[in-house]
């Protein structure tokens, strides 16, 4: 637990000397609950159990959102189309999360956005049945937010006329469309809110560590009491063991690797998990007129185009993956249909000049036994495949929260004493607390710090009442408070406070993360990277060696990256994307190698 007389902002802080000294209690400490995994789930598991009471740790292999959770359509939304599949339980599940994450757990990092369905053009009896379905699906939408919502946060739905529509969007095509609904759902950062929840778990009294691999499990006859570790910041030292009452794995697309580390005692973890690979592409608004995004049917999934800041953001794809998974890779068939959908209903169509950047994530499909993916490819699953472990699956981003507290209930369960149920719904994420004065009084804030009321916007939305330490941070050091080298729209202080706070410890970690420049700009990052890395390798210590090092891998991943963008299916462009080494030192993994791990 926390100490009292510390507080939370300072207690959450993943500092260089935080990641020593978590990294010194994994190797002495037994643990009640050991997480393996940084993605949304295993970060919210991580703070259910630490609310809770227990002593906690955290490990990932890479950093934080590296895997599935900074790669999403950016939404927080309770699946407007489960409505159709009467799947209303997962609708009202979704909905309750939605309204909890926009009002009180984290206002400064889920927003409303608002979305149109376009309703397509047809003869008078069409249009009004296709009115009449659509609407009363959003009104049902809106209902189950208000009535069984946990707080609203978003506006309701309301109907448009041809030309309302076309007053909203006017890029759509009159001829497409004979109006629209437009309805509000939640638009987050999914890396920074993974971030903030892993601050969370560690102001709660958490050892966090990334870049901190496991190997292998540790075992006393049948039942596993932990897990060894390799520090991939330390290439030379040993493997260590960290001891857990509980280890839960909370891995994603990894899940099945987990399961192949038990493999010498015959274990059926009695779920599988399919990778599905999702693609986005970026685009500038200048290159869509909109006030709104659009929700799509596609012969096969349903697509989206959604206002991000200066951008758009397109997807997505939906297709079977079974090459690397550390790095998805997006081909040119992959960005020639999306941009083949997305054309039809756009008065000037896009072509690949417009696009500023592409990102590929896998979803982690629950398959089953079976292999039949038609009920639990939308839900999740949580298992005890072998006493003393927890593996848990599936799921959607929405709903993280619903899912750490079902693994952390059953690992309650199985350490005994008195029942702590989940109080996660009441706890707010750093930054959180008073970020709704902090709003209202953002101007004030500006002129006290001598900014202009958009800089403390900017950084309201990406930190909430944390800024007030940026904005510190800026005043000590005015070299901080200078725009970053080629994306003008970040500081440079957001750079150091991710090394110092926020626990980045490579370039690509702050690039592609705690930023999102590696696809918000045409130069996906190479002109801010050397600007970059002299700020972080001031906040760690780099030489100049270390420094170039950096510098030289990210523009690496960049060019294979957009080699792989280029190649005409998913083997090609995986084959150009895995030739540049992780920076980390892991090796391409693939599904269809086993793990040759001696245990």
């Amino acid at each position: 637990m926390r100490d009292p007389s510390v507080s939370r902002n300072s207690a959450g802080r993943l500092s260089p000397i935080r990641r020593t000294a978590d990294l010194r209690r994994l190797r002495d400490e037994q643990f009640d609950v050991l997480v393996v995994g940084g993605g949304v789930t295993g970060a919210g598991a991580a703070v259910d159990a630490a609310s809770r009471g227990l002593k906690v740790a955290l490990v990932e292999a890479r950093d934080f959102a590296a895997g599935t959770s900074s790669r999403s359509s950016k939404l927080i939304h309770g699946g407007l189309r489960y409505l159709e599949q009467l799947e209303l339980h997962l609708v009202h599940e979704a909905l309750t999360e939605r309204g909890l994450l926009a009002t009180r757990l984290a206002p400064h990092l889920v927003r409303p956005v608002p979305i149109m369905v376009p309703l397509p053009s047809a003869n008078i009896a069409q249009r009004a049945w296709q009115r009449g379905y659509y609407g009363l699906g959003v009104a049902a939408y809106d209902v189950f937010a208000g009535v069984f919502g946990a707080g609203r946060g978003m506006p309701l739905h309301r109907h448009l006329s041809r030309d309302g529509a076309r007053h909203l969007f006017p890029s759509l095509r009159a001829d497409k469309i004979a109006g629209a609904i437009r309805y509000f759902d939640g638009q987050v950062d999914d890396a920074r809110l993974v971030v903030n929840l892993g601050r969370t778990a560690a102001s709660l009294g958490a050892a966090v560590v990334t870049s901190a691999r496991v190997t292998g499990f540790v075992r006393e006859a049948r039942q596993v009491v932990g897990v060894r570790v390799r520090d991939l910041e330390s290439p030379g030292s040993e493997e260590f063991e960290v001891r857990a009452k509980t280890v839960v794995a909370a891995t994603g697309v990894w899940s099945d690797d987990m399961s192949q580390m038990l493999r010498d005692v015959g274990l059926r973890p009695g779920m599988k998990v399919r990778a599905s690979k999702g693609v986005h592409l970026v685009v500038p608004r200048s290159a869509i007129t909109g006030e709104a995004g659009l929700i799509l049917r596609t012969a096969t999934s349903v697509l989206f185009v959604i206002p991000w800041g200066g951008h758009w953001i397109i997807g997505t794809t939906d297709t079977d993956w079974q090459l690397d998974r550390s790095h998805p890779a997006a081909s040119a068939r992959d960005i020639r249909y999306l941009l083949d959908q997305v054309n039809t209903v756009l008065d000037r169509p896009l072509t690949t000049d417009d696009i500023e950047g592409v990102y590929a994530g896998l979803r982690p499909l629950l398959s089953g036994e079976a292999d039949s993916t038609s009920k639990l490819s939308r839900e999740h699953a949580v298992v005890e495949p072998m006493l003393g472990l927890l593996m848990v699956a599936g799921g959607k981003y929405t709903t993280y929260r619903v899912m750490a507290a079902d693994v952390i209930d059953r690992a309650v369960r199985r350490l005994g004493g008195p029942a702590q149920p989940s109080r996660t719904d009441q706890l707010p994420l750093l930054g959180a607390d008073g970020y709704a004065a902090a709003w209202r009084d953002r101007q004030d804030l500006a002129r006290r710090h001598g900014v202009t009321t958009g800089v403390v916007e900017h950084l309201l939305e990406r930190y909430g009442t944390m800024t007030v330490h940026l904005l510190a941070m800026m005043a000590a050091d005015p070299q901080l408070a200078v725009p970053l080298a080629g994306a003008p729209e970040y500081l440079a202080a957001e750079v150091a406070y991710a090394a110092l706070a926020e626990g980045a410890l490579h370039l690509d970690d702050v690039l592609t993360r705690r930023t999102r420049i590696s696809f918000e700009t045409t130069h996906r990052g190479t002109e801010s990277a050397e600007h970059a890395a002299q700020i972080m390798g001031d906040a760690l210590g780099w030489d100049a060696t270390v420094r170039q090092k950096e510098i030289e891998h990210y523009l690496a991943r960049v060019t294979a990256e957009r080699q792989s963008q280029t190649m005409p299916d998913d083997a090609t462009a995986d084959a150009a994307r895995i030739g540049v080494p992780d920076v980390r030192g892991l090796t391409a993994d693939r599904r269809i190698e086993l793990l040759e791990i001696d245990l």
